[in-house]
């Protein structure tokens, strides 16, 4: 009776049921897989954020496919104030990155057609294509100390079918930026190839240090037809705030914003009221920004301390909302994180939920209230 586009497995994983049986039971869990600021103990300018969701302008509806053209402005001048010129019309707003990407899919493949993704990365990418009826190839990065692209095998996943190439700057979760050098390679090579690339920055507003080298947006001139996504989610710390948006580059971008727009027009998702309140609310995600920056440097660095000269390496991260762990192989990542678990209750994901190659690492949030990441990192060094 339904579409084999969900015919996904929705049976709970060992790890997922222990969770439930945990929390059940009353147990005090060590949550460090929470990515949601929301229900991070930050505090945001409650007053400010509902004044600007209080415009009485939301009450008139003026259906705009691209987005409201205040909006859209406030996008261009998010970019503007990060030294990147974008011009209003190559600007389109989606009720979210996820969005975007659907959007992308059905812009750019048909049923059958291939999109090259990065491992590992966060585990959503399939779950969108599927729903668009197109295939996901996997493009290795690899780890010598900094993560990088392995171009020969990116080059080797192109297909006949390929239409695109994702690139998550910097990544999910190992938080590695894309540099100059590996842009110019994978521009050229997208250009030659035919391919458009996909440039999900939703943290690159998190980075670390400040690297000579490091690309923080793909949004100007390319080679390349390119798309770069970002929204309100992550810039300002409120992912229930439904917004994002595309930022068109390079050959075709025109012809390509034509029929985005066309796309949009469909479905008009984007709700007045966060258009109207969109220049606010970027002007407010500074502080938010500046909270969650000082939160996840702290934790990292709480985090390095704590396993410094233990059984488990650090490994190298620039940016971004989580840190990873490289633990022994005595246990397979499933025995690690049940362990963790069910003996100190301290909740951390393995790395095939990112679809790391090989064993065994962790993988960590850390946005966390700091005395509870500090907890569960001790708990997480004992059992190590």
């Amino acid at each position: 009776m339904f579409s084999s586009r969900l015919n996904w497995s929705l049976r709970p994983n060992r790890l997922s049921a222990l969770l439930e049986e945990k929390r059940a039971a009353g147990a005090d869990v060590l949550d460090l897989t929470e990515s949601n600021p929301t229900r991070a103990g930050f505090a945001y300018p409650q007053a400010e954020i509902l004044t600007a969701l209080a415009d009485t302008e939301a009450l008139r509806y003026h259906p705009s496919p691209r987005g409201l053209d205040s909006a859209r402005e406030a996008v261009a001048v998010y970019y503007r104030d990060r030294r990147t010129k974008i011009l209003l019309e190559n600007i389109l707003l989606t009720a979210s990155t996820s969005e975007a990407y659907a959007y992308l899919f059905k812009l750019l493949a048909n049923p059958g057609d291939e999109i090259l993704a990065p491992r590992p990365s966060y585990p959503l990418f399939e779950f969108l294509a599927d729903l668009e009826s197109v295939h996901i190839r996997q493009y290795p990065l690899r780890y010598d100390g900094v993560w990088h692209v392995d171009f020969d095998a990116l080059e080797q996943a192109i297909t006949p079918r390929t239409r695109a190439i994702v690139v998550v700057n910097p990544n999910n979760p190992t938080g590695s930026f894309l540099k100059r050098a590996e842009l110019d390679v994978l521009d050229s090579l997208a250009a030659e190839r035919g391919l458009a690339i996909l440039s999900d920055e939703v943290f690159r507003d998190y980075a670390f240090a400040d690297e000579g080298d490091r690309v923080s947006t793909l949004a100007g001139e390319r080679q390349a037809l390119t798309f770069s996504m970002s929204g309100l989610s992550k810039i300002a710390g409120l992912p229930q705030m439904k917004l994002g948006w595309i930022v068109a580059s390079g050959p075709r971008s025109a012809e390509a914003l034509e029929a985005l727009e066309l796309i949009a027009d469909t479905y008009l998702s984007v709700s007045t009221p966060v258009q109207i309140a969109l220049p606010r609310l970027l002007a407010l995600s500074g502080g938010i920004m500046e909270r969650i920056r000082q939160r996840t440097a702290s934790n990292l660095a709480r985090l390095r301390e704590t396993m410094l000269g233990s059984a488990a390496t650090l490994l190298r991260t620039e940016g971004g909302w989580y840190a990873v762990l490289q633990v022994g192989r005595s246990r397979s990542e499933e025995e690690w994180t049940l362990k963790l678990l069910g003996e100190s209750n301290v909740l951390v994901q393995p790395g095939f939920f990112f679809d790391f190659e090989s064993e065994a690492f962790l993988v960590l949030s850390l946005l966390p209230e700091p005395a509870k990441f500090a907890e569960g990192v001790s708990r997480l060094r004992s059992i190590i």
